[in-house]
């Protein structure tokens, strides 16, 4: 279903006073079929493989010995990108070693999800845009295969934006794994083919390595689609309790986007976070230290939400409403009462205790924001915010003459 993101525009009014419009553009949430020419193909058969070498298991057999590196990988390697990966490189969510920084890159970039570089610089960039247009894999805007796999072979994300990591590109050591980012993977799977033969490379390695890709993959897609919104983040991130117990902690996504730098994803005491748990273990032995946790104010829902949340929400409970009927019916209105367009957009803009027909009111607003969000001390900001969108996007529609708007793309919003 489409929505509409208003974006701001100036525009001058002929003869009349200039006003600051908002211009109402369509995105789609389908992926454009000619897109199919980005994909980089030579990158998606070693992963097709792997998926299709753990059918080899029909032919080497399936040993307890293989199970138990399956196992003790899966574990292993989901505590290297949820304690690595994740909440270390990209949120600094705690301090540690050079040596043990290594180690958690190399055990990470074992799971075969590129470099450590590259994962960090794709979520910072994700947190940025979350659920955005610019989002590099938001089920909203391309879907869930999109947002679950399909986004890592498009060639516009497989560069490295090291400026966005440069608190760890320095480290030459992290450069020289995120050259060789295939190598840690060859390691780990010559030690299992050592270790069990051929069982061993493909219930061990191949196995484990499928079953971290698919259940890292969900967050990026079943957690911003399924699950409870604890805190308004001005994005789809939602807790999952069973996405949780799989990825050690990393489904408590909604916990995670209120408060991105802690070190705790679970923030409450029966919210299971393993990785959260050996972090602490860790920190008891001197490897970790400084674990961040959320303020007290975050884990009350009372903190104020920042501008960019505000606005992103506020675009969600404006996008409610369909501002080219409401323009119509503005005008229609007019007609019958004797006012002028021009004068209907002066009440809009600077009368904001008069309510035209059909612009909803903010009591109207304030209601189905009650409905559509979590509890949050700056609902009043979204819901003026919203009220703001609305009005300027409603002048714009005005000031545009009606056969012109007519020619404009039909909108999806519901009519209210």
């Amino acid at each position: 279903m489409g929505f509409y993101l208003l974006q701001r525009a100036k525009a001058a009014l002929p003869g009349g006073p200039r006003i600051e419009a908002t211009e109402v553009t369509r995105v789609s949430t389908n992926i454009d079929p000619d897109q199919h020419d980005d994909i980089m193909y030579p990158q998606v058969l070693p992963f097709v493989l792997v998926h299709a070498g753990c059918l080899a298991a029909i032919w080497t057999g399936v040993s307890w010995q293989a199970i138990a590196i399956c196992v003790a990988l899966y574990w292993l390697r989901m505590f290297a990108i949820t304690a690595g990966y994740h909440r270390y490189f990209s949120h600094r969510a705690y301090a540690t070693s050079r040596t043990f920084q290594f180690i958690l890159a190399f055990l990470a970039q074992s799971s075969a999800q590129k470099s450590v570089l590259w994962w960090a610089a794709k979520h910072r960039h994700h947190h940025l845009h979350s659920d955005t247009e610019h989002d590099v894999h938001s089920p909203r805007h391309k879907g869930f295969v999109y947002s679950h796999v399909g986004w890592i072979f498009y060639r516009q994300h497989d560069a490295t934006d090291l400026t966005k990591v440069s608190d760890f590109a320095v480290y030459p050591e992290l450069m020289w794994l995120h050259r060789l980012e295939v190598l840690p993977a060859i390691v780990v799977a010559a030690l299992c083919f050592l270790i069990a033969g051929w069982p061993g490379l493909v219930v061990g390695f191949f196995w484990s390595t499928v079953l971290v890709y698919h259940a890292t993959f969900c967050i990026n897609s079943l957690a911003h689609a399924h699950g409870r919104k604890r805190y308004v983040t001005g994005d789809d991130s939602r807790n999952n309790w069973l996405l949780a117990l799989f990825t050690m902690g990393e489904g408590w996504h909604n916990n995670h986007h209120a408060y991105q730098s802690s070190a705790r994803q679970g923030f409450r005491w029966w919210e299971i976070d393993a990785t959260y748990y050996v972090l602490v273990a860790l920190s008891w032995l001197g490897i970790v230290r400084e674990l961040k946790a959320p303020p007290a104010q975050v884990l009350r829902n009372e903190q104020r939400l920042g501008s960019r949340v505000v606005k992103r929400t506020a675009e969600q409970l404006a996008s409610r409403f369909n501002p080219e009927y409401i323009a119509q019916a503005i005008r229609t209105s007019v007609h019958e009462t004797g006012l002028s367009v021009r004068e209907a957009l002066a009440l809009l803009q600077h009368r904001a205790d008069l309510h035209l027909p059909s612009v909803p009111t903010r009591e109207r607003l304030l209601a189905e924001a009650q409905a559509m969000f979590a509890k949050t001390s700056s609902l009043d900001d979204i819901v003026d915010r919203a009220h703001e969108l609305l009005v300027e996007s409603v002048c714009l529609l005005l000031a545009v003459p009606p056969a012109l708007a007519g020619a404009r793309s039909k909108p999806q919003a519901s009519q209210r």
